[in-house]
């Protein structure tokens, strides 16, 4: 737009957009934004309501000049567009909840991005934002898609490879790290430099200089480290973590520590129920906060979401994008030879340099020998989700589940992919066709 951006967060509905209407404000001066399009489906629509008006508020009480949109009608809402985010869940909450649960019952790590769940995931989302890419290629073909919807580097692989939309897949696992090593070291985020090796979950922090001093090996000396609110606390082994070398994503423990993580969450799950249930109840708390017409700026009960800084994440791109900043910011970006023993199409977790026409990967300085194997097997696995994606393959959807290191044989992924994709029959339509 000449007077200002258009920016469309589909799936507006999200308990996160507060986040991101704060970082509008707060950067508007570097980041103009004149109309917000929040895109919600029907069924969201009482969270989108709930949602939109606290960012009317906020944007009503900051003087500045943005338009807030609310909508279920997505291809208005992106016909020339500048930005388009994405945080959807296809098939909610209750979704999430089978995708944590239903591995349980066979000894299997449940979670929604990792292991079968992510697959599930994977299998309904893909469809979904390849249809909104459709939209995108049509009325907004200059458009930015920051896509952070899980699990992201799988989707933003699927994006490249099966659309013509300039995308890029972001987490908020890297600003996380700054922001925990800020606090640790007492100093500023420019003061920091972190390398990543890997894919979105699955990555290796090799190099971490603090004022230009590697404080690397004394973080491999605590165990503890830093970690999400969605994944247990669980300590790693010291003489582990030390002959690793790099600092391993709190992701990782699903791999290292199968299972402790196993034990913990089937223990979790007598206690409190599957970690869906856990954030609902969250949801439930902020959107009461929400849903208060005196309330006008994002409240503090937002940290506790397990995605808390993603939305900063997202501003910080764009602002870059928008700017041609040139600063450094870790990504999921098409690996095109960074790393050497992956496709170029692979959609990889980096350190970019962000400019004008996009995110260049740097080069990486040290990818260590013992980390490659565990690299192409989740990659292996992601290649074929995705293929099973968009071509509704049954026989390609066992051989992901089959590959994928968290599943111990073929028996235990025969019956998990049976049941998993019969619960999620009503949103993949591409593996049960009308006869």
């Amino acid at each position: 737009m000449a007077d200002g951006l258009k920016v469309v967060v589909i799936g507006g509905g999200s308990s996160y957009t507060p986040e991101l209407v704060e970082g509008f404000i707060r950067f508007h001066h570097e980041l103009p934004v004149r109309e917000l399009w929040l895109v919600d489906i029907e069924a969201g629509l009482h969270k989108l309501n709930i949602v939109g008006n606290l960012a009317k508020r906020m944007v009503e009480r900051s003087g500045l000049p943005i338009e807030v949109h609310l909508t279920t009608d997505r291809r208005t809402a992106i016909k020339g567009a500048d930005f388009i985010s994405t945080q959807m869940r296809v098939g909610m909450l209750e979704a999430r909840g089978r995708d944590e649960s239903i591995p349980l019952k066979y000894g299997v790590i449940g979670q929604e991005t990792t292991g079968p769940g992510g697959m599930m995931k994977a299998l309904r989302t893909i469809p979904v934002l390849l249809d909104i890419c459709r939209d995108i290629e049509e009325l907004a073909p200059q458009a930015w898609l920051l896509n952070f919807t899980n699990p992201a580097g799988i989707v933003t692989e699927a994006i490249h490879t099966h659309s013509n939309v300039r995308s890029v897949g972001l987490c908020n696992a890297p600003i996380g790290l700054t922001k925990w090593l800020t606090t640790t070291y007492d100093t500023a985020p420019e003061h920091i430099y972190t390398e990543f090796v890997g894919l979105n979950h699955l990555h290796w922090v090799t190099r971490v200089d603090v004022n230009g001093v590697d404080k690397l090996p004394e973080l491999l000396n605590n165990t503890e480290g830093f970690s999400g609110k969605n994944v247990p606390q669980t300590g790693w082994n010291p003489d582990f973590l030390r002959s690793l070398g790099a600092l391993p994503s709190y992701y990782l423990k699903y791999f290292y520590m199968t299972d402790e993580m196993l034990a913990e969450q089937q223990e979790s799950f007598k206690k409190d129920g599957n970690r869906a249930a856990v954030v609902k109840r969250v949801e439930d708390e902020l959107f009461q906060l929400y849903a208060d017409p005196e309330l006008n700026e994002k409240p503090k009960q937002l940290e506790q979401r397990g995605g808390a800084y993603y939305s900063e994440a997202a501003v910080n791109l764009m602002k870059s994008l928008y700017n041609g900043k040139n600063d450094i910011q870790t990504l999921n970006v098409a690996n095109n030879g960074t790393i050497d023993f992956l496709p170029d199409s692979a959609s990889i977790e980096v350190n970019c340099v962000v400019t004008k026409t996009g995110p260049l990967p740097l080069p990486l300085t040290n990818v260590p020998l013992h980390v490659k194997g565990l690299i192409h097997a989740v990659k292996t696995y992601e290649q074929l989700t995705i293929e099973a994606a968009v071509t509704g393959s049954r026989d390609i959807a066992l051989q992901a589940m089959v590959h994928h290191p968290l599943v111990p044989n073929v028996d235990v992924a025969i019956k998990l992919l049976d049941e998993m994709l019969e619960a999620n029959k009503d949103y993949l339509p591409q593996f049960f066709p009308q006869v």
